[in-house]
């Protein structure tokens, strides 16, 4: 899955400055506002993180190091409410606020907790290295890596009922064997909880439109949940998804004649 070359081997910066204060900061405000009905010890869940972190080499954190963390916040979350997405992250956010009972890995407590931050530690030391990092591609057991892969397992591991997938159908490779979501979250959904994928491929307003339902790796996405036992939908031009493109980019010429049509059917509502 990863292919080491001298590129990914770089340094990146090193752990968030803070992030001790940021890791527990966000998980109080999580379980006092976000969702103030659970009850978690937030203390043990950093120390649980930093035992599982500070002393190991940058490239040897496996998903199990994180287990004893993940045990000291269990979630669950209803079904019909699982939201997958790859590489159509922007318009994500916008969707789930528009379409509020959508819940993305972002969403759950360890998603909250660590989006964006990076971190790695120092073997043989007690301390995070706040100085240099590898990329976290650099290595399968980098300890970013491993926390998100653990994550985006029990996410999908716990998805039931309709799951929605949205996608970017203006790249080539929209469905990535190598991505998060073809790589483990794919994998984790049991057909016997999941009753339907529905798949939401998005494209640009003005393009370039490289795939569809009917056309590049969409296709190998809907092979695959045939072949496990999956039914599914697919939608090319999800009217939510475009508006609220419009209202990012309101001068797309696609607007225009998005709203030139709504006009028109409102006008022959009236009459």
């Amino acid at each position: 899955m990863l292919l080491l070359c001298p590129a990914q081997l770089r340094a990146q910066l090193g752990t968030t400055p803070n992030i001790k204060h940021i890791v527990v900061g966000r998980c109080y405000n999580y379980i006092t506002l976000v969702n103030p009905d659970l009850r978690y010890d937030c203390e043990d869940i950093w120390r649980q993180f930093e035992d599982a972190v500070a002393c190991q080499s940058s490239c040897n954190v496996t998903v199990e190091h994180y287990h004893q963390m993940f045990y000291a916040m269990p979630q669950t979350w209803p079904c019909n409410t699982f939201l997958f997405w790859s590489k159509t992250r922007t318009l994500m956010h916008s969707y789930t606020a528009a379409v509020r009972h959508f819940w993305t890995l972002e969403d759950t407590l360890v998603g909250y907790m660590f989006n964006d931050l990076i971190w790695c530690g120092q073997e043989g030391d007690s301390g995070f290295d706040f100085s240099s990092c590898p990329e976290w591609s650099a290595c399968r057991n980098h300890p970013v890596y491993s926390l998100w892969r653990q994550a985006s397992q029990n996410f999908a591991e716990m998805a039931c009922g309709n799951v929605t997938v949205l996608l970017n159908g203006s790249i080539a490779n929209a469905f990535n064997r190598k991505s998060m979501f073809g790589s483990v979250e794919l994998d984790g959904l049991n057909p016997h909880r999941v009753d339907y994928v529905n798949i939401k491929v998005v494209t640009n307003l003005e393009g370039p439109f490289i795939e569809s339902c009917n056309q590049g790796s969409i296709v190998d996405l809907i092979q695959i949940l045939q072949s496990r036992g999956f039914r599914w939908t697919c939608t090319d031009n999800d009217q939510t998804l475009m508006i609220l493109q419009c209202i990012q980019n309101p001068e797309q010429s696609a607007c225009q004649t998005c709203a030139s049509s709504l006009l028109h059917r409102r006008s022959l509502t009236f009459n």
